[in-house]
């Protein structure tokens, strides 16, 4: 059989397939409550039937940015009443949409990319709607975290998303030392312009040999997805002009510094308080087994604090 033959009947079958499930979605009426609606992380195809279907139904629907969500509705001829619930108007707004689910309305959330509420606006609105006996509905579909998970080569069974990392040095260090106790593989978002430096200070907290991944651009046209130790990676951010979103992993740290705490470390500092500062940074770090630049940052932190 010719193949054009064959890729026009599939072609055909599926879309007699859409065409027969979205007619039996925009069927049923949409019951009132909040829609927290996953849209693609970049892939316009990754968006779901139902979401369409719920999309294309909504009596109002609020997007992060009302400039960046038109691609994606006009993509599809979609043209539901759209406002914008961002951090900057959130307090406004909020109390205006649980208004809207108490009279019965159905209102949709997005966010820019992804599955909304995930390092997005939306969990106070959630959590009044709730408060106010709101019915909230997911609609489940494409999330970078899950997508670069599964794609790292790194345990799955466990992990823990931290979201953005603080900017500052230290403050990021003091993030990453209480995330070393987290159990599963570690996920954060970067911004391409930070990711070098937030590779390096990963690999200072849980040591440079540690397995890790980035992705980059996930489903777009220049997806990347490296894998290697933390220094390896951290390496390749340096000397790498690094564009688009990028999520960073890094597999679970196995060796004593996961089980020592700061308490431990203080108390460390505080047995024995003769010689240099530099001294006994470099002797509790030996003993303990941790990186110097944790011990270092909480010696700093003693000293600045009085009494």
């Amino acid at each position: 059989m010719d193949d054009r033959v064959t890729t026009q009947t599939v072609f055909e079958a599926l879309l007699r397939a859409t065409r027969d499930e979205l007619a039996q979605l925009l069927a049923k009426p949409l019951a009132g409550g909040l829609y927290l609606v996953a849209t693609p992380i970049g892939h316009l195809g990754d968006i779901t039937l139902r979401a369409l279907a719920i999309l294309a139904q909504v009596d109002v629907l609020y997007c992060e940015d009302t400039r960046h969500s038109r691609k994606l509705l006009d993509r599809y001829a979609l043209r539901p009443k759209l406002r914008a619930y961002h951090e900057h108007n959130a307090e406004a707004e909020r109390p205006i949409i649980v208004a809207a689910l108490t009279e019965g309305r159905s209102v949709a959330l997005i966010s820019d990319a992804g599955t909304p509420l995930i390092s997005d606006p939306g969990y106070k609105l959630v959590r009044a709607a709730l408060v106010e006996q709101q019915r909230v509905f997911a609609i489940p579909g494409a999330s970078a975290t899950l997508t670069a998970l599964v794609a790292s080569g790194l345990p799955t069974d466990c992990f823990t998303f931290a979201g953005f990392l603080p900017v500052k040095a230290g403050a990021r260090a003091e993030r990453l030392a209480e995330l070393a106790a987290a159990p599963g593989t570690l996920v954060v978002f970067e911004a391409p312009g930070r990711t070098a430096a937030t590779l390096t200070a990963m690999a200072d907290s849980y040591g440079p040999a540690t397995p890790a991944a980035v992705g980059r651009e996930l489903t777009k046209l220049h997806e990347e997805m490296r894998t290697g130790t933390l220094a390896e990676l951290a390496n390749w951010a340096n000397t790498d002009d690094l564009r688009g979103e990028v999520v960073i992993l890094a597999a679970p740290v196995r060796d004593g510094a996961k089980t020592i705490t700061d308490t431990d470390i203080a108390s460390a500092l505080a047995a024995d308080a003769s010689g240099t500062l530099r001294d006994r940074v470099d002797a509790v770090a030996a003993s303990l087994g941790v990186p110097r630049k944790r011990v270092y940052a909480l010696a700093l932190r003693q000293a600045a604090t009085p009494g």
